[in-house]
C-alpha cells in the first residue's frame, strides 16, 4: 500500500467512524397563519406547522438536516439556522437576499445541511422581515453517540424561547415604520414558550411551567428570540450554573441573573435545592439606549417542584415567589456577566493576523429627501432613522441574493469596496458632529481570501444614541478576546486580549458607549452577512457582508447551488 493509499485508508476509517452513527433527519416545516390568542385578542400569526414556537429540532453533533419548507403564507419567507457554520452550504444559510431570494407564497425549498463539531445550543428563526416575531424554534444538538456532556448528566432538559409579542400584525409594525422614517412601535408582551405570563391581562391560565424535583439537577436551554430587545433572565431564590453558550460549552461559572442579547444563547444547570414551592422564573429588558421608548414589561413563567404542584397539593398551589430583577439600566451587571464567560479548553486562537479590521456601528438620521411629505419624516427634527457600519448603511439586492450574483458572476448587483476602516476617524463615544449622522447607503462586500486570519475591533458609536448591538456574524463562530468602554486604542487595549480561553460565540454584545474584539479563521467559503441583531436596525441598515473567497480544490469551496433554490 503506497503512502498516499494509506493515507486515504487511514482517512476513511476515521470518517465512517464518525459518520456510524450519524442520521439524517427529514423534516416538513408549514409557514401558515394560525389564530393565536395572547392578551384577550386573537389574531392570524404566520406559525410553523401551526405551533407557537415553531418545533423543537433535537439532533446529534454530526448529523444532516433536510428541512422542507413549504410557503402557504401570504408573505415572503427564509429560514435562517441561527450559529450552524454551514461548511461549504451557504445556499442553505437562509438570509433573504444573502444566500437566497425568499419563498415565495406557495414555493418551497429544502435547506440541507450537517452540523459538525458544534453541541448545545442553537435556534431557527424566519430571516425575512419581521416574520421572526413568531417564526423561531429550538435546535439543541446532542453529543456523539457514546459521548457525553463535559458536566454532569442533568435529569431534565428545558428549552426557555424569550420571545416579543405585539398585540398586532408585526409585519404592519415593520412597514409603518419604513413609511414614516420614525422608529418602531415597541412589543405589548414578552414571552417565555410564547406565553406572557401571569403578569399580563388575560394570560396566567397558560402560563409556562417548569417542573423541577427536589435534589435534581436539571439544564435550561435559554434562547434570546426576542425581536428587538436584549433580555435579564432570573429564577427566585435559584443560582444558575452557566455550562455553555451559543452552542460551544463554556468554564462553569454560577451567577444569579443572565443577560443576553437577541440571537444569543446560554445552558444553565439549575438544581432543586430550595424548599419545595413555585418559584417566578422572569425576564424584563435590558434597555441601555438612552431616552429611547422600549417594553418595560416583565414576562414570567413557573419553576414548579412536584410535590408543590396542582395535581399533590388538590390545586391550592402557593403564589410563586418573585426575583427582582435589575434595573433596566443596569450596564454593570451586564458587563460583569459578560466578562465571566471562558472557553473550557485552551482556545486556538489565530495569533498571525492577516486582515486587521475597525468597524464603527450605530445608528444615524437621514434628512429628509425633497420630494418626501411630512409625515414620511417622523424622525428626529423631521428625519429618517438610519444606521451603518463604517459610514455605510447596508441595501439588500431586489432581483439576485448575493451568492447568486457572486457565483454567477452577476454583475452591477454588489462591489467589494467596504471600507477595513471609518472613512474619517472621530470622537467615537463623545459629542459626534451632525455631519457624521448620514450615511451613505450602498451594496458593499469585505473580500477574505480563504484561510485568512481576521480581527474585528467593532465599535459602537454615540450618533444618535450608543447602545448595546449585539452582533451576529454567519458561518462562523468567533473569539470574544476582548471588551471595553470608550474608545478602541490599539496602544493600550491590545494589553486585555485574553487568547488563552476566550469565549467562543456566534453573536457579541457590544457593549453600550463602548468596543468588542473578535477574531476568527475564514475557512468557510461564502457570503457571509455580519449584522446587529436587533431587527429594527438591520432594516435601517445595520449590516454588512463577507466575501470568503474559495480555497484550493473541493473540500474548500462552495457547493453548487440546490437545483430547487428559489429565484427571485
Amino acid at each position: 500500500m503506497g503512502i498516499f493509499n494509506k493515507f486515504s485508508f487511514i482517512f476513511l476509517v476515521i470518517f465512517l467512524s464518525l459518520s456510524a452513527n450519524a442520521e439524517v433527519q427529514r423534516h416538513r416545516f408549514v409557514i401558515q397563519a394560525t389564530k393565536v390568542k395572547r392578551l384577550c385578542k386573537t389574531h392570524n400569526t404566520i406559525t410553523v406547522n401551526g405551533m407557537f414556537p415553531g418545533p423543537t429540532l433535537e439532533i446529534k453533533n454530526g448529523d444532516t438536516l433536510e428541512v422542507q419548507v413549504v410557503n402557504k403564507a401570504r408573505y415572503n419567507v427564509t429560514i435562517h439556522w441561527h450559529g450552524v457554520r454551514q461548511m461549504r452550504t451557504g445556499w442553505a444559510d437562509g438570509p433573504e437576499f444573502v444566500t437566497q431570494c425568499p419563498i415565495r407564497p406557495g414555493g418551497s425549498y429544502t435547506y440541507r445541511f450537517t452540523v459538525q463539531g458544534q453541541e448545545g445550543t442553537l435556534w431557527w428563526h424566519a430571516h425575512s422581515s419581521w416574520l421572526r416575531a413568531t417564526v423561531y424554534g429550538a435546535l439543541i444538538i446532542r453529543p456523539r453517540e457514546g459521548k457525553s456532556y463535559p458536566f454532569p448528566k442533568p435529569k431534565r432538559e428545558t428549552p426557555i424561547l424569550l420571545g416579543e409579542w405585539w398585540d398586532t400584525n408585526p409585519i404592519d409594525v415593520v412597514r409603518e415604520a419604513k413609511r414614516t422614517g420614525a422608529a418602531p412601535n415597541v412589543s405589548d408582551a414578552y414571552t417565555i414558550n410564547a406565553q406572557p405570563g401571569d403578569l399580563y391581562k388575560c394570560s396566567s391560565k397558560e402560563t409556562t411551567i417548569v417542573p423541577i424535583d427536589s435534589g435534581e439537577t436539571n439544564l435550561l436551554r435559554v434562547i434570546n428570540a426576542a425581536l428587538n430587545q436584549p433580555l435579564f433572565f432570573k429564577v427566585a431564590n435559584h443560582k444558575l450554573t452557566v455550562v455553555g453558550a451559543d452552542a460551544s460549552y463554556t468554564k462553569p461559572f454560577t451567577t444569579s441573573v443572565l443577560m443576553l442579547g437577541p440571537g444569543q444563547t446560554t445552558d444553565v444547570l439549575i438544581r432543586g435545592d430550595q424548599p419545595p414551592s413555585r418559584y417566578y422564573m422572569a425576564a424584563r429588558a435590558y434597555q441601555s439606549a438612552q431616552n429611547a421608548p422600549f417594553d418595560n414589561t416583565t414576562t414570567t413563567a413557573i419553576l414548579e417542584y412536584k410535590s408543590a404542584s396542582c395535581a399533590a397539593k388538590k390545586c391550592n398551589a402557593p403564589t410563586p415567589i418573585m426575583p427582582s430583577l435589575p434595573a433596566y439600566n443596569d450596564t454593570n451587571t451586564v458587563t460583569a456577566f459578560s466578562q465571566s464567560f471562558r472557553s473550557r479548553e485552551k482556545a486556538e486562537v489565530p495569533t498571525d493576523i492577516d486582515e486587521s479590521l475597525f468597524f464603527t456601528i450605530g445608528l444615524g438620521l437621514n434628512n429628509c429627501p425633497p420630494n418626501f411629505r411630512k409625515r414620511r419624516c417622523q424622525g428626529p427634527n423631521g428625519t429618517r432613522f438610519t444606521a451603518s457600519m463604517n459610514n455605510v448603511s447596508f441595501v439588500l439586492p431586489r432581483n439576485f441574493s448575493l451568492l447568486q450574483a457572486h457565483q454567477q458572476g452577476i454583475p452591477g448587483v454588489f462591489t467589494t469596496d467596504f471600507p477595513a476602516n471609518p472613512p474619517l476617524k472621530f470622537d467615537y463615544t463623545g459629542n459626534v458632529s451632525r455631519s457624521l449622522f448620514q450615511p451613505v447607503p450602498g451594496t458593499k462586500l469585505y473580500k477574505l481570501k480563504y484561510g485568512s486570519r481576521v480581527q474585528i475591533v467593532l465599535q459602537d458609536t454615540s450618533i444618535v444614541t450608543p447602545e448595546n448591538h449585539p452582533i451576529h456574524l454567519h458561518g462562523y463562530d468567533f473569539y470574544i478576546i476582548a471588551q471595553g468602554f470608550g474608545n478602541f486604542d490599539p496602544k493600550k487595549d491590545t494589553s486585555k486580549f485574553n487568547l488563552v480561553d476566550p469565549p467562543m460565540r456566534n453573536t457579541v454584545g457590544v457593549p453600550v458607549n463602548g468596543w468588542a474584539v473578535i477574531r476568527f479563521v475564514a475557512d468557510n467559503p461564502g457570503v457571509w452577512i455580519m449584522h446587529c441583531h436587533l431587527d429594527v436596525h438591520i432594516n435601517w441598515g445595520l449590516a454588512m457582508a463577507f466575501l470568503v473567497e474559495n480555497g484550493v480544490g473541493e473540500l474548500q469551496t462552495i457547493q453548487p447551488p440546490p437545483p430547487d433554490l428559489p429565484i427571485c
